[in-house]
């Protein structure tokens, strides 16, 4: 009889942490529903419609926003700018690693050298190299690599491997969830990266998506369903990529959170 009131307990706290769990959810996809919302809605509509701006419901949907943003030239050419630089510095940064520098010590200095000295304003290179100096690489992997089992590595300095085979045959294959979760965490915020791109990218050909977004605004006038295009074109492929990695990034983060 005690096992009962027990195991109905036991589901009570179950289903009331589902409900505040599914509650902390919605709360987080609201923003993102409402940015949806507002990219199909007539510039007209932006503050008019009433209730939870539901398509069909509370408005009439149309694509105009989209369509107009998509066919513009500067929207395309900030969406690859994104893509190319998020994706190369996320290589980089895994392959050659990070320094312990804190960015925002660093920044004008950066940008001295970069735009005055190198004259590489406006270039692949100016946006992609500077904002790899970081130190989140660094502690990350450093993290994982202390929890990798030594005594796998002793065996195989037992059995004659030299430190560079241990390193590519045994060590490198255990950390590859860790380097999946950090190539996440650094496109991230490669492809979010607002400061660097809007100093040393200073021509329309070379803006990021970001940057490209933030010129959207006007002195008079906020085209709200614009920005709304911008921001789901900004926010998809990041969800896309989280959803068919995220086993990577839990497994990784996990490793490299215990020794």
């Amino acid at each position: 009889m005690a096992e009962r009131p027990r195991s109905l307990r036991s589901a009570l706290g179950d289903t009331i942490a589902s409900l505040i769990a599914l509650a902390i959810v919605l709360i987080f996809l609201f923003p993102i529903y409402w940015a949806f919302s507002q990219s199909l809605r007539n510039p007209l509509d932006t503050f008019t419609v009433a209730g939870f701006g539901i398509p069909w419901i509370n408005f009439k949907p149309t694509l105009g926003n989209w369509i107009d943003q998509w066919s513009t030239p500067e929207t395309r050419v900030a969406l690859t700018n994104s893509t190319i630089i998020a994706v190369a510095a996320s290589l980089l940064a895994i392959i050659l690693g990070t320094v312990t520098l804190p960015y925002f010590v660093v920044v004008i200095p950066q940008f001295v050298m970069v735009v005055r000295d190198f004259k590489l304003g406006n270039s692949w290179i100016g946006l992609i190299v500077p904002p790899l100096f970081n130190s989140l690489g660094v502690l990350f992997m450093r993290q994982t690599f202390l929890s990798l089992p030594q005594e796998l590595l002793d065996a195989a300095r037992i059995d004659g491997a030299r430190e560079g085979r241990i390193f590519f045959t045994i060590a490198l294959p255990l950390v590859r969830p860790s380097m999946a979760a950090l190539a996440i965490i650094l496109f991230l915020a490669s492809w979010n990266n607002y400061l660097w791109p809007l100093l040393v990218a200073t021509e329309s050909a070379a803006r990021t998506a970001p940057v490209a977004l933030g010129s959207l605004i006007g002195l008079n006038v906020v085209p709200w369903g614009a920005l709304m295009v911008g921001a789901m074109l900004l926010t998809l492929p990041m969800l896309v990529v989280f959803i068919f990695l995220q086993r990577y990034f839990v497994a990784g983060i996990t490793a490299g959170a215990v020794k």
